[in-house]
């Protein structure tokens, strides 16, 4: 399966054989999305293209190939060694398994925290299917105390969700806790 993405690992081999079986794929009515290994513009290679969101995010995704995400834009990703969360809102990279395949058993068995599941199927019932190419993005942010409630968040295209989030992590980054940021930013 042709790819640019450049990395060389077990992982991405693992990935590939996932991605023979079913070049991606939404699950859990639309809250995990798996990117296809293809050219198209969703595709893995868009995803992880340097000139695309990633680059917002500055060394912070270094080092990873995006492959998946949950109904907020939270990625899953592999790196040398592991497959790893990948927080859009801070940039924080928490491992989740050492394997494809481990992954999968972990999303299977905590979907509905790992996908955003039930707000994904709340915000649908309340406003139609979440379209192709489109994430839920929290009007104010949950690492800012935005609330998780569908009251909360808004459809926003893929891409334009994670370059928001992007400004928002690097500005937070380097905050000590507590510390006080307008929002939305550039806020008195």
């Amino acid at each position: 399966m042709p790819t640019r993405i450049g990395h060389a690992s077990q992982l991405v081999d693992e990935l590939t054989e996932m991605l023979l079986v079913s070049n991606g794929f939404h699950a859990f009515e639309g809250a995990l999305v798996v990117r296809a290994a293809d050219g198209s513009e969703s595709g893995l290679d868009a995803w992880n293209d340097a000139a695309s969101w990633r680059s917002d995010y500055g060394d912070l995704a270094d080092g990873l190939v995006f492959f998946a995400e949950d109904v907020f834009g939270g990625q899953f990703a592999i790196d040398d060694r592991s497959v790893v969360t990948f927080d859009p809102e801070t940039g924080a990279r928490s491992t989740l398994a050492t394997s494809i395949e481990g992954w999968a058993e972990a999303v299977l068995e905590d979907f509905p925290l790992l996908t955003g599941h039930p707000l994904a199927r709340e915000w649908q019932e309340q406003n139609g299917a979440l379209p192709p190419g489109r994430r839920l993005a929290p009007v104010i942010p949950f690492v800012l105390g935005g609330a998780f409630s569908v009251d909360n968040l808004r459809a926003v295209a893929d891409v334009q969700g994670m370059r928001e989030r992007a400004t928002l992590t690097t500005r937070i980054r380097d905050l000590p806790d507590g510390a006080q940021l307008p929002w939305p930013l550039g806020a008195a």
